[in-house]
């Protein structure tokens, strides 16, 4: 399990006076307030004291600084200083199965969820992608999902209010590597700081749905202004989630949050970082890999095509390249085979198949010389069209081995000839582009 001390990475903060169980925290400073939001600051995680617990922001003893959260709570209900977050997106997913949630639970994400669940009564499963929010908006999400029937499964994380909703699913699903994340409720100052409040209300909703007690102790006892993230193992054993599942299980919904073609294209950069040093060749992959989200098509399948036509376009590339690029490249791919060969004979073969320095550059964990490589190759007008059945079969990671230290044995005249005949297995002109693979 792990104990994230410090909340602010996990979002913004809330638009009204309310109980919030959500992991973001500010401190604001406004005009006559410099005092107060002073003594808000010094005390929160990743500033000064990055270790410290935050639920009591002043660093005071205990009467002053009850007093101080009384008065902190009383200003902000009267002067509303607060800055309304951005509403949660709730849309529909493809073949209206899904329903995609992303974002903080403010006012009214309840409504719009029932509103979109009674225009399409067919829908299935709740994805949910959220830094939490207020605790009425989880607790009727849930209630939602309760009365529905939805399955819920977390694509990525879903921490604080948002895993009330969560728990209500009679099936919770949970990706590999997903988070969930539990801390004790707070109600928000003048100044955005985390003043913990009582937790009966969390404790019976977390009860209610089946939970652990031990294990709702623990996540309540975490301070407001920490987030427990336990272990999936453990989720399984408390019951918080009924399977962990890998990411071809469900449609993909690494776009929930910004499906825009920017939103698309910084997708693709997270996946294959390497492509940075070839821009030219984002947007076409971005666009084929927001077609297949808005398609339903699962995570594990998105992120394989656009490793194929990655590698592919690369290996085009490379075909055209200069001598000098095409024999770095020869070497790149030969060391990352003689890596690959003792724990994973396939991935050796298919990096010697594809000349794939996308695949070979993650066995050799290079970032430096193989971007440049990519960059080098003119990989750009190579990215599209991309046939889903171009891929050389492999003949196996000996044989492969063997043919790049025959053409890189030879002279550097003869050399990049034939290190390009072995790239060119891939590089064969493409009548049609296929949209999906």
């Amino acid at each position: 399990m792990a104990t994230r001390t410090g909340t602010a990475r996990w979002g913004g903060r809330l638009g009204r006076l309310g109980r919030i169980l959500g992991a973001g925290t500010a401190c604001l400073t406004g005009a006559g307030c410099l005092t107060f939001a002073t003594l808000a600051c010094l005390d929160r995680p990743g500033m000064n004291n990055p270790g410290m617990n935050t639920s009591v922001s002043t660093g005071l003893g205990p009467v002053m600084s009850a007093a101080y959260a009384a008065v902190s709570l009383r200003l902000e209900e009267r002067f509303g200083t607060q800055t309304p977050a951005a509403p949660a997106r709730v849309v529909l997913g493809p073949h209206g199965r899904d329903i995609r949630l992303s974002g903080e639970l403010g006012e009214g994400t309840a409504e719009r969820l029932r509103a979109l669940l009674d225009a399409n009564p067919r829908a299935e499963r709740l994805h949910l992608t959220s830094e939490g929010g207020l605790v009425e908006e989880g607790q009727a999400l849930g209630d939602l999902v309760a009365a529905r029937g939805l399955a819920t499964y977390v694509p990525d994380y879903c921490v604080s209010a948002c895993t009330l909703a969560f728990v209500r699913g009679p099936r919770r699903f949970l990706v590999e590597g997903g988070r969930l994340g539990f801390h004790a409720p707070y109600e928000a100052g003048l100044f955005g700081q985390a003043i913990q409040v009582d937790g009966t209300f969390e404790r019976a909703a977390y009860l209610a749905a089946g939970l652990d007690p031990a294990f709702v102790t623990e996540a309540l006892a975490t301070a407001s202004a920490d987030l427990w993230v336990p272990e999936a193992g453990r989720l399984l054993a408390a019951r918080v989630v009924t399977e962990i599942v890998d990411t071809g299980r469900f449609p993909d919904s690494t776009l929930d949050d910004d499906a825009s073609p920017a939103g698309a294209r910084a997708a693709v950069l997270r996946t294959l970082p390497l492509l940075a040093a070839a821009p030219g060749a984002v947007d076409g992959l971005a666009a084929w890999y927001a077609d297949a989200y808005r398609d339903g098509r699962p995570e594990a399948e998105s992120v394989a095509g656009l490793r194929r036509r990655a590698a592919l376009g690369v290996a085009r590339g490379l075909a055209r390249a200069d001598d000098p690029t095409v024999l770095a490249a020869g070497r790149v791919l030969l060391r990352a085979m003689l890596a690959a060969r003792t724990e994973d004979r396939d991935a050796c073969a298919r990096i010697g198949a594809g000349a794939d320095l996308v695949e070979a550059g993650e066995v050799l964990a290079d970032a430096t010389e193989v971007p440049a490589l990519v960059a080098r190759t003119g990989l750009a007008p190579w990215i599209e069209p991309v046939s889903d059945a171009a891929a050389a079969a492999p003949r196996g990671c000996t044989a492969e081995i063997h043919a790049y230290a025959r053409a890189l044995g030879k002279p550097p005249a003869e050399a990049a000839p034939a290190l390009r005949a072995l790239a060119a297995r891939v590089a064969r002109p493409v009548r049609a582009a296929s949209a999906l693979p």
